[in-house]
């Protein structure tokens, strides 16, 4: 969830609820982001001299990826998160723009991060289009999702006290759901759900080719602060692709 939806997703939404992801989801605040997305992502864009954060948010990965040495770009549709990321210093530069027109030449990227985004994004295509659009030959994608499969609506961890089993059970799969969900009182965000062959189509329709994909267990930080988790930790809610430009 680290920027914000196209248009047709209520892209108010962001700009209303921005402080409530500045203050839990910056530097040292959330354990998924320190423990595990942080540290794939570098891992992920380790070489790349030229990269384009699209979803920068309060440019959180941003400011990470420079710090090992990069040149970066971070783009977001909603100004009062781009506000927070020039408030928070660093060496990216920021722009406004949505995934599915970015701003750039043709192959201006070594590497493109997109970190929980498409989830809020209702033209998955075209963002994937102009990604490719603005890597280099050979320039990577990584695409960092809630796991299409195992975190579909209503899935979650059950107890059935009547058959004395625990599961986890998954929701519909299948169909593209959309929904605004309450993630805090008060604060409401669009979510897109799709099944996973709707990215993995999109990506091979461009050139993007599938190089790696990771499916971590939640880390301990997050399990220490959710504990009621711990019994569904083998159940991952991050899905990780690595992609390479071929076409």
């Amino acid at each position: 969830m680290s920027g914000g939806p196209e248009p047709g997703l209520d892209p108010e939404a962001w700009e209303r609820n921005a402080g409530w992801w500045q203050e839990g989801f910056t530097e040292g605040a959330d354990a998924e982001y320190e423990e595990q997305i942080i540290p794939l992502t570098l891992a992920a864009l380790a070489r790349s001299e030229r990269i384009l954060d699209i979803g920068t948010g309060e440019g959180q990965i941003a400011r990470r990826v420079a710090r090992a040495g990069a040149e970066v770009v971070g783009i977001d549709p909603t100004l009062a998160q781009l506000r927070a990321a020039v408030s928070r210093g660093g060496s990216p530069r920021y722009a406004r723009a949505a995934a599915t027109g970015l701003p750039f030449a043709d192959g201006s990227f070594d590497a493109v991060v997109v970190c929980l985004v498409f989830e809020h994004i209702t033209e998955p295509e075209a963002a994937i289009a102009e990604i490719a659009r603005v890597l280099r030959p050979g320039g990577r994608f990584v695409f960092l999702l809630n796991h299409p499969l195992l975190q579909t609506p209503g899935s979650g961890w059950v107890i059935d006290h009547i058959l004395d089993e625990r599961y986890w059970r998954v929701g519909p799969y299948l169909p593209v759901d959309v929904v605004m969900e309450e993630l805090a009182p008060g604060v409401r965000l669009p979510f897109v759900h799709r099944p996973l062959s709707h990215y993995v189509n999109a990506l091979a329709d461009v050139g993007l080719l599938i190089e790696r994909m990771e499916e971590p267990r939640p880390p301990e930080g997050f399990i220490a602060r959710s504990p009621e988790y711990r019994e569904a930790a083998v159940i991952p809610r991050l899905l990780m692709l690595q992609t390479r430009l071929v076409a």
